[in-house]
């Protein structure tokens, strides 16, 4: 097993352990899922902007490198949830990372001058 399926295994295990199941949603409990941890992401990122002195006018802010990481962690595990809200597994993201990562490049190697419509339909 490599890191992602465990990660993705360990995530499982957590939501189970709190009593939420994301086998077999209807469409309904999908949106709703994706919506709540959407929000708890968004949420996250939030928690991440405050680690970082984003105030320029502020003298008294600094740099919590530590709680920045681990903001960035409380991130994956919600986007690894949402990810299984759709269905995918830890070997499906990896699968469109790599297939999306190759559109990004032919993107750059293009000059990317308009937006795409259809490039990442097949993702």
């Amino acid at each position: 097993m490599d890191k992602l399926d465990e990660i993705f295994q360990l995530q499982k295990q957590l939501n189970e352990r709190i009593g939420v199941k994301l086998d077999g949603l209807s469409q309904e409990e999908q949106t709703t899922w994706l919506l709540n941890y959407t929000r708890a992401m968004q949420q996250e990122l939030a928690e991440l902007v405050d680690s970082v002195p984003w105030k320029w006018w502020a003298k008294y802010q600094t740099f919590d490198a530590q709680n920045a990481k681990v903001e960035i962690v409380d991130l994956f595990h919600f986007l690894v949830s949402a990810a299984q809200v759709m269905g995918l597994s830890a070997q499906d993201v990896y699968e469109s990372y790599l297939k999306k990562n190759k559109v990004n490049l032919e993107r750059q190697e293009s000059g990317y001058t308009q937006k795409a419509t259809d490039d990442s339909k097949h993702i």
